[in-house]
C-alpha cells in the first residue's frame, strides 16, 4: 500500500469522528460519545455542541431513516438521572471528559492514579495534604450516600460539618472533587439550571451498570484500540498526548492490542488504525462546525495536518482553549463565534488564511446554521465577519 497523502489522513481522521462524510443523524448521543472516545464536558454548553458535530444530518430536515437527530435536550438527559447513559468523570490528561457509563470504571482504574499524582503538589500548595485527602475520602462516602446530586458549595458545607474542612474560597474544592473522582469515589451528577454542576457517589450512580471493564494491560490494549479508532491513522505519541499517559504505556499497550491494530504508512512515517477500518470514499457531506474544546484537535502530539501552523494561534490560544471551527475535509479553514440575542443567535464566521482556499462555504454554512437552530431550539442565522 503507498504512503497515505496528507489529504487522506484528515479525511480518515474526521471520519472516524463523525466530522466528515455520511449523514449522522442516525447517531445518539451514546454514539457521538464512542465516536470521540469521550467528549470534552469541563463546559456544558460546549459538550453538547460536540455532540451535534457528530450527529448533524447531511440534511436541513434534521431527520433520517431512523427518526429525528438528537437535540441539545436529549445530550442533558443523556446524562441525567433517568437515563445514566454518559458519565461525567475526570480522566484523559486529568480533564473532566463524557464517557459511556459502561466505561467509567476501567478508565478511572487506568488513568486515575496518574491524574491523581500529577496534581499532588497542586493540592499541597492549596492546603490539601495526603492526610486530609485520605480522610476525606470515606467523609464524601458517608456524606453523599442516598441523597439527591449536590452542588459542590453544599458538598463543601456537608465536609466541613463532618469535620473535613477545605477553603471554599479557592480551588482547594475543586482539587479534592478531582482527587476523590481519581480514586473512583464520586463523578459529576447532572447539571442543574443555569449549568451549575452537582456530584455523586459513582457506585450509586452506576449501580444499573456491570462492572465488567478489562484492567492491567488489557485495559491499556483497549485504550489504544478505542484512541485508533476514533483518532486514526494515530502513532504512539498521539496515544500518549491524548490519554495522558507516559509514551512508553502507549507504545505498550498499542503492542498488547495486536492484531486489533494495523500499522499504515503515514505522510511521514508509521502510523496505526483500528482494524477493519479504512480510509472513507469522497463525500459530499465535507463541511462540519465544531464548537469550543472539542476534542477532534486534542488527539494528536503534532496537529499541523488538520491545522495549519499559520493560523494555530487564532484556535489554540493558550491553557488548552480552543476556539470554534469550521472544518473542510478536516483541515480547519475558519472560525466562528455565536452571539445570542433575546429571540435568536447570529454566528459570526471568520474565515482564515489557509494554505489552499477553501470552498464556497454559502450553502453547507446556511444548512448547518438551519440544523444548529433545531439542535438549539433557538432561531439561527450566520453572517460573514468580513468579507470572504
Amino acid at each position: 500500500m503507498a504512503p497515505l497523502t496528507e489529504d487522506e489522513v484528515r479525511r480518515w481522521r474526521a471520519h472516524a469522528q463523525g466530522l466528515y462524510g455520511d449523514a449522522a443523524g442516525a447517531r445518539t448521543v451514546l454514539d457521538a460519545v464512542r465516536l470521540s472516545g469521550g467528549l470534552q464536558a469541563q463546559d456544558a454548553k460546549a459538550c453538547r455542541l460536540q455532540v451535534w458535530a457528530r450527529t448533524r444530518p447531511a440534511d436541513a430536515a434534521g431527520t433520517s431513516a431512523a427518526g429525528a437527530a438528537p437535540t441539545a435536550a436529549d445530550v442533558d438527559a443523556a446524562c441525567g438521572a433517568d437515563r445514566r447513559e454518559v458519565v461525567r468523570t475526570w480522566l484523559m490528561r486529568g480533564t473532566l471528559h463524557a464517557v459511556a457509563a459502561g466505561d467509567a470504571r476501567w478508565l478511572t482504574a487506568l488513568l486515575g492514579p496518574r491524574v491523581a499524582d500529577s496534581y499532588r503538589g497542586r493540592r499541597q500548595r492549596l492546603g490539601l495534604d495526603e492526610d486530609l485527602c485520605a480522610r476525606a475520602l470515606p467523609v464524601l462516602e458517608k456524606v453523599l450516600a442516598g441523597c439527591a446530586p449536590v452542588t459542590r458549595d453544599e458538598l463543601v458545607r456537608r465536609l466541613a460539618a463532618a469535620g473535613v474542612a477545605v477553603d471554599p474560597r479557592g480551588q482547594a474544592a475543586a482539587h479534592l472533587v478531582l482527587y476523590a473522582a481519581a480514586r473512583g469515589v464520586l463523578c459529576r451528577g447532572p447539571e442543574t439550571a443555569g449549568d451549575s454542576s452537582t456530584y455523586v457517589l459513582r457506585e450509586e450512580w452506576l449501580e444499573h451498570v456491570p462492572d465488567t471493564g478489562p484492567r492491567g494491560d488489557e485495559a491499556l490494549a483497549e485504550l489504544a484500540v478505542r484512541h485508533a479508532t476514533a483518532y486514526g491513522p494515530a502513532s504512539a505519541a498521539d496515544l500518549a498526548r491524548w490519554s495522558g499517559l507516559p509514551l512508553g504505556s502507549a507504545r505498550r499497550g498499542q503492542a498488547a492490542a495486536g492484531d486489533r491494530l494495523t500499522e499504515v504508512a503515514g505522510p511521514a512515517g508509521p502510523l496505526v488504525t483500528a482494524t477493519g477500518t479504512g480510509p472513507p470514499p469522497p463525500a459530499a457531506d465535507r463541511v462540519r462546525l465544531t464548537g469550543h474544546f472539542d476534542p477532534y484537535l486534542l488527539g494528536y502530539a503534532d496537529r499541523d495536518l488538520l491545522l495549519a501552523p499559520a493560523i494555530a494561534p487564532r484556535i489554540a490560544t493558550g491553557g488548552g482553549f480552543l476556539m470554534p471551527c469550521v472544518l473542510v475535509d478536516g483541515a480547519v479553514v475558519a472560525t466562528w463565534r455565536h452571539e445570542r440575542r433575546a429571540d435568536h443567535l447570529t454566528l459570526r464566521v471568520e474565515p482564515l488564511p489557509t494554505p489552499t482556499p477553501p470552498p464556497d462555504l454559502t450553502e453547507p454554512l446556511t444548512t448547518a446554521t438551519t440544523d444548529l437552530a433545531r439542535f438549539l431550539d433557538v432561531p439561527t442565522r450566520w453572517e460573514w465577519t468580513e468579507e470572504a
